[in-house]
């Protein structure tokens, strides 16, 4: 899949301000603010930046965190890397793709990965299936 480069002036107009400050500036929304936490219905979360497929409904848990969380991910959908803000060494994702920031993973999620993928909702649009 080819990857996906853009002006910060394009991705202005394409993201709501919301998005564009989380996708492109890591940004992190309000916990318990996203509808997509709520959301039940079998289908795909994609990168609201480039559409790319990163979950499916299959992997999603409550996590109680206030943030749509996953147990796994699409392969190759992501990208990894260490984040040493906030005075701690996390691990942030992003869309393997467009580069989108998406959240962040830890180790405290349910079987059969022990791993909870902690996504900001503003950078999901969920695809329904039909």
């Amino acid at each position: 899949m080819d990857k996906i480069d853009r002006p910060d002036e394009e991705w202005q107009r394409k993201l709501s301000p919301e998005s564009y400050e989380v996708l492109r500036h890591e940004g992190t929304e309000r916990a318990g603010s996203s509808a997509l936490n709520e959301e039940k219905r079998k289908g795909t979360y994609v990168c609201a930046g480039c559409g790319q497929p990163l979950f499916s409904s299959e992997m999603k848990f409550d996590s109680g965190t206030g943030w749509p969380s996953f147990f796994t991910a699409v392969p190759g959908a992501l990208d990894t890397r260490l984040d040493r803000k906030l005075f701690m060494v996390r691990t942030e994702y992003h869309c393997s793709r467009c580069g989108g920031h998406q959240g962040h993973v830890f180790g405290d999620g349910p079987a059969p990965t022990g791993l909870r993928y902690c996504n900001n909702g503003v950078a999901l649009r969920f695809v329904p299936e039909e």
